[in-house]
């Protein structure tokens, strides 16, 4: 099963793009809540090249590495990626307003849509705020 989360961010898409691909920036933003934050972040933006984040609890209760290999990159435009057995697309397309995001990925097994889902749009939401603000 595919989810879908989405936004739109009132920014241009160059910044846009840089954001959602710069390790430094990613480490500011990558968190669906605020009590977890990204410790570290890599990016090698090619097919082929690989990017991983390091995401933990803020009280050091729990953590996990979210990482993957690129399949496809469009600048400006798709970023295309496989992380486990699963995969996931990304979308940048201006719109009036802005540049709409949108994240299509594989669900899990292991935890409900719906739950995966409220946890995508959060970090999706950290992402646009993170963008309007800077």
């Amino acid at each position: 099963m595919k989810i879908t989360v989405e936004t739109i961010v009132d920014a241009p898409i160059d910044e846009v793009w840089r954001a959602y691909s710069d390790p430094a920036a990613i480490k500011r933003w990558n968190a669906a809540s605020d009590d977890w934050h990204t410790t570290a972040s890599t990016v090698d933006l090619r097919p082929g090249g690989t990017f991983s984040s390091r995401m933990e609890a803020k009280d050091g209760s729990a953590g996990f590495d979210f990482a993957g290999t690129y399949t496809k990159v469009v600048e400006n435009e798709r970023i295309e990626y496989a992380f486990g057995d699963r995969d996931a697309t990304v979308t940048f397309d201006e719109v009036p307003g802005g540049v709409r995001v949108r994240v299509s990925f594989e669900a899990e097994k292991e935890n409900p849509a719906d739950m995966q889902r409220d946890g995508w749009q959060a970090i999706l939401d950290s992402f646009t705020r993170y963008v309007e603000a800077n």
